[in-house]
């Protein structure tokens, strides 16, 4: 037989587009068009259905850019109609090419009722068979003009990510208001249709189902009538019945489609439209559900949810009763999908604490599974917070956008840097919006890299963001390959299905542990500074104010603020949403952070100072320095306060060839006449810190401009080139420090050196004005090293300094928490930072020996999504510490983010908690959430060794019971009335739960 496969597949594609489609609405008349556009800000619903609209035809322009507008839309059915389906068309100027990032609506009738979402590729609304023509239908629509900042030309800078920028020009036009009649038999035979074609070209020429499938393609479209295919259209799905119910080989792979929307909490729209993108999502999900017995819906982020019920308690009502019905599926168990390298240890936790917590509270559901398909890498703290939190799975989609490695597993167990072990999904559809096409079934089949073993894998199958969620299309798809000769096997199922099928047949999957590092989106970790420094405080800021709230509850009975904390940890979790935190959203959510934290910082500071001051005594009793970090300092024991010792002093001299000495018998740091340090001595060690023939503190400045995902990425070839900022425009003394102005480009910096004990303090503010600049602080220190340690979520994890495998050379930038730590055995070196997270460690060898160079990231310029980035003034503090083992860099760490405070006072206060032994640190001193008066600690072994410790609680206690994050036993309470012994393994996380007696 001739081989006509191109003329078969070549008429396939002509005719569907030109002929079939097109008949899916045979008849259709224009409905009458209104518009009212809100003023400002969107409106309640209430008063959306209540304004007075204005007349408005298709092809007239509407939407200023970030507008809400309330379309009207009025028609009749005509008497003809009687008894067929009739649907409204709305199309809001939508580009079908773009599902998500445009304009986007949500269907009311007049009582406020909630209908479906509109959007590109979901513009129908079922009006019904009317029994009788002449029906009046009457919708609003409440339509959202955002602009596309993620254009077809991606990463162009653009003044729409902001509102006070964006201007009034209208951005859409109306291109369609009808009702129609909708064909059944039509949609069906272009389902049919779809699926045999996509499969087709998935199949092996040589095959014989390839061929069979053309046959059969090429019988049904000789049997349409290109001039009556609606009168046709059912003998040509006659034409396909056999093909279509050829059953799958046992040997398929397995998919399990789980209705899915990913929608970020904020990106490229802010926080207020993430409301209403889900609110129009979960309306269209509810309505599919209804339609559809086989579909199920997951939707993730608790914070989403909880949007919902407060902003539209109309759509709340229709989302429970689905969840009751076990189709519309909570999912994820955390606040939000948040960024997981950056978080601190007790926000990770926190986390799922608030997560799960709403799910349990709201529909008693308790998740086994953590959903984070777009989150940017995985820190290797997490197993262990995802078992302390009661889960014990992982699905992520994120590591197949890697661009150097490719990871071997797609369902394997990830073990943490405790040991813990989580079981994890990559979906190998690589992506977290299929739309069910044969190509992406057959995908994940082919790319599925634990054949043989294992056959199951998990789809995602929906439109994200503004896209909608799942369509009626996707589940037609779905109901054809559920079991289907050539294509794998699709089910809808829910995650927990999904993973106790994996997992029965998958008994001893492969391991991977440490980090699941991104090889990709590494400058998240330095974009939008003060956001991440927003964050960083914020956290500080919440220990000591649950802290000091609880020692003051437990000492002078002050009223525990339960509420106010709640509240301001939520807020401080959405801010660690996988967009906002790493920087990668529009000005107007940057700008929106920036308010936020300065509220949270200022509402926190008042609940800091009340509970201290009604702690302190006296006030005219001299002062108090109260120390909230883990470990005593100057006199002050941790967690308490007293009396301060006086500290080391510090002798400046001239130094020989221009520039300064400081001394303070522990270190003596020279800095030459250009305002570099030449020389960090350790004077007990008898020991240089800088590299010979190096300077430390250095100001590197490098372009900045990589391939794409501008505030996202950072391209290795970023460091061919760079500029070392040498010159100094002053150098000189300042109340015992050496303080050095700097010019470059069109931007100005001031470094403040610093001794303080055993730290060389480093202050640097820098006033930015750079484009597509990357800036880093360099320290090459005299250490031969090759690995080093970076802080975690409880605990540390270890990289390596050199670049023997692509697998290391891909994490040329990577993330730190307080401290970066390098050593050979018996000395080391620490550098601590207050706010910064990316960094860099590379080694060189010379005749004088090894050089390891640590490098911080402090500020880049990118363009987009926000022009603006980063422009102004910023303020880092850092500071090196010679001679520092692991625990001086955790004991630093904590210094220099929790600065001592001073308050007026006499009374010492003696710490609610204490553990002996410094390697145990205390992560948390809180009242429990249940407001029952109980203290909760949470603690864990910081160094990677065992310890023995005992936690001595400051007050009378009844029993102890260890619990998980949330609170919860996971043991038998034990009567205590003093000290409680604690065994830990290396970086074990331990909670107690302490009743008073």
């Amino acid at each position: 037989m001739h081989d006509d496969r191109d003329l078969v597949e070549a008429r396939l594609k002509r005719v569907l587009n030109e002929r079939i489609r097109p008949a899916l609405y045979p008849e259709s008349v224009p409905m009458e068009v209104a518009v009212w556009h809100a003023p400002d800000e969107p409106v309640p619903v209430a008063e959306g259905l209540a304004a007075t609209p204005e007349p408005i035809a298709v092809g007239d322009a509407w939407g200023a850019p970030w507008g809400t507008s309330w379309f009207t839309v009025t028609g009749t059915v005509p008497e003809r109609w009687a008894g067929r389906t009739v649907e409204a068309l709305l199309d809001l100027g939508f580009d079908e090419d773009m599902p998500g990032f445009q304009c986007e609506g949500l269907v009311y009738l007049p009582d406020g009722t909630p209908v479906k979402g509109l959007n590109p590729r979901n513009q129908w609304v079922r009006v019904g068979a009317p029994a009788e023509g002449g029906e009046r239908v009457r919708l609003h629509v409440e339509a959202a003009s955002n602009p596309v900042i993620l254009d077809r030309h991606p990463f162009q800078p653009t003044r729409l990510g902001d509102k006070e920028t964006a201007g009034s020009d209208p951005l859409y036009r109306v291109a369609r208001m009808d009702l129609a009649v909708f064909d059944e038999t039509v949609w069906q035979l272009v389902m049919d249709l779809e699926v045999l074609g996509e499969l087709m070209h998935q199949l092996p020429v040589d095959g014989a189902r390839r061929w069979e499938l053309l046959r059969a393609v090429n019988r049904a479209l000789d049997a349409v009538d290109l001039q009556d295919v609606n009168g046709t259209a059912a003998a040509a799905r006659a034409e396909l019945t056999g093909v279509l119910s050829a059953p799958a080989v046992p040997s398929a792979h397995r998919i399990s489609a789980v209705g899915h929307a990913h929608i970020d909490s904020a990106w490229l729209w802010p926080l207020r439209e993430t409301v209403r993108k889900v609110a129009r999502t979960a309306s269209n999900m509810t309505a599919l559900l209804e339609d559809e017995p086989d579909f199920v819906f997951a939707m993730s982020q608790a914070q989403q949810w909880a949007w919902i019920k407060e902003h539209r308690p109309e759509v709340w009502a229709k989302v429970t009763k689905a969840v009751a019905s076990g189709r519309f599926v909570p999912a994820g168990g955390m606040w939000v999908e948040s960024d997981t390298n950056m978080p601190g240890s007790e926000a990770m936790a926190r986390q799922f604490v608030h997560g799960k917590r709403f799910f349990i509270d709201e529909f008693g559901i308790d998740n086994d599974e953590v959903w984070l398909p777009d989150t940017f890498g995985f820190a290797a703290g997490l197993p262990q917070i995802i078992k302390a939190a009661g889960s014990k799975r992982l699905l992520t989609q994120k590591i197949s956008w890697s661009q150097t490695n490719t990871f071997p597993h797609h369902t394997f167990l990830w073990e943490g840097l405790d040991g813990t072990r989580i079981f994890t999904h990559f979906p190998p559809v690589d992506t977290y919006n299929c739309s069910m096409t044969g190509g992406e079934l057959a995908h994940a089949a082919r790319n599925f890299k634990d054949k043989g073993v294992a056959r199951h894998s998990l789809a995602p199958t929906g439109w994200g963001d503004g896209g909608g969620g799942t369509t009626r299309e996707m589940v037609a798809k779905a109901a054809r390959v559920r079991d289907l000769e050539g294509s794998p096997a699709v089910t809808w199922e829910t995650p927990a299905d999904f993973f106790a099928k994996a997992e029965a047949e998958y008994p001893n999957p492969p391991v991977w542990a440490g980090e699941l590092y991104l090889e990709l989106h590494r400058a998240t970790l330095t974009s939008q500074a003060k956001t991440k420094q927003g964050n960083r405080r914020s956290e500080h800021l919440l220990r000591e104010a649950e802290l000091w709230a609880a020692t003051a509850a437990v000492r002078a009975g002050a009223p525990y603020p339960y509420a106010q904390l709640d509240r301001i940890w939520k807020t401080v979790l959405l801010h660690q949403f996988h967009d906002i935190l790493p920087g990668s959203s529009i000005a107007w959510v940057h700008r929106e952070a920036r308010r936020t934290y300065e509220l949270v910082a200022e509402e926190l500071n008042a609940v800091i100072d009340t509970a201290q001051r009604a702690l302190a005594g006296d006030a005219s009793g001299g002062t108090l320095v109260f120390n909230g970090a883990p470990h005593a300092r100057g006199g002050v024991p941790a967690g308490g306060a007293a009396r301060p010792e006086p500290g080391v002093e510090t002798t400046v001299r001239d130094r020989d060839g221009g520039g300064h000495v400081l001394d303070n018998g522990l270190l003596k740091v020279e800095v030459d006449a250009r305002g570099l340090i030449v020389s960090v001595y350790d004077v007990a060690a008898d020991r240089e810190t800088v590299a010979p023939g190096q300077v430390a503190g250095l100001l590197q400045l490098h372009p900045d401009f990589p391939n794409k995902w501008d505030a996202w990425d950072v391209d290795e070839f970023y460091r061919n080139t760079g500029t070392d900022l040498t010159g100094a425009d002053e150098v000189s003394l300042v109340d015992g420090s050496v303080r050095v102005r700097r010019s470059f480009g069109s931007s100005s910096v001031t470094q403040v050196f610093t001794l303080s004990g055993r730290r060389l303090d480093i202050d640097t503010e820098v006033d930015w004005h750079e484009t597509e600049k990357f800036l880093k602080l360099a320290f090459p220190l005299d250490v031969h090293a090759d690995r080093y340690a970076s802080e975690s979520q409880y605990g540390h994890v270890f990289r390596a300094t050199h670049t023997n495998t692509s697998w290391e050379a891909a994490k040329f930038e990577a993330c730190n928490h307080r401290f970066v730590h390098v050593e050979e055995p018996g000395w080391g070196v620490a550098l601590v930072n207050d706010s910064t997270y990316g960094h860099d460690v590379t080694r060189t060898a010379g005749d004088a020996g090894t050089t390891t160079t640590v490098r911080v990231s402090l500020l880049r310029a990118p363009r987009f999504p926000d022009p603006e980035t980063d422009q102004g003034v910023h303020r880092f503090r850092h500071a090196l510490v010679p001679g520092a083992t692991i625990g001086d860099a955790v004991r630093e760490g904590y210094v220099v983010n929790l600065p001592e405070r001073r308050v007026p006072g006499d009374a010492e206060v003696a710490p609610l908690v204490t553990v002996d032994d410094d390697a145990v640190v205390v992560t948390a001193v809180k009242l429990a959430d249940d407001e029952s008066g109980d203290v909760i600690v949470r603690f864990h072994e910081s160094r990677g060794g065992r310890a023995r410790a005992t936690l001595t609680p400051g007050f009378p206690v009844a029993e102890v019971v260890a619990t998980d994050l949330l609170e919860r036993p996971t043991g038998e309470p034990r009567r205590h009335d003093g000290p409680v012994p604690v065994t830990l393994r290396p970086f074990e996380l331990v909670t107690v739960r302490i009743k008073r007696a």
